[in-house]
């Protein structure tokens, strides 16, 4: 699951607002924590921020959670991983945060469809999901 994914679509949030070529990077730490680099452009500009996620409990699970204002976390929960860990949708405990992510920039739209149909079934209300453009 280490290394960059690029974000294919995303429920809004203020801190993602406007943003395209949203990307997020993720490095094992030597405390055995995650760091997390997400980066995008906004108005042209290049922006990123550093969090650092810790296992919630099990390693296999899945299940993080997240810090970019310590030290207040939130719950990062892969829903769906693929079996070759090329596309993943990502959420939290609730319904309010949802990414769907891939190792390329782009993804066949059967794949998308399929994903969407997937989270329709989680009833996730996938007609709020942006798409950001990728490069």
């Amino acid at each position: 699951y280490l290394g960059q994914w690029y974000e294919i679509a995303r429920m809004p949030h203020w801190f993602e607002r406007d943003m395209d070529y949203v990307r997020a990077e993720y490095s094992r730490r030597p405390d055995g924590r995650i760091r997390v680099v997400n980066s995008g452009t906004k108005d042209g500009k290049e922006k990123s921020a550093t969090a650092v996620a810790k296992f919630k409990g099990d390693h296999s699970v899945g299940e993080l959670r997240v810090s970019f204002f310590r030290p207040f976390y939130g719950d990062y929960r892969i829903l769906a991983l693929d079996q070759n860990y090329t596309q993943v949708i990502v959420g939290s405990s609730g319904k309010d945060f949802l990414w769907i992510l891939a190792r390329t920039p782009t993804i066949p739209q059967e794949d998308l469809d399929r994903h969407l149909a997937q989270l329709k079934t989680w009833d996730y209300d996938t007609t709020k999901l942006e798409y950001p453009r990728q490069k």
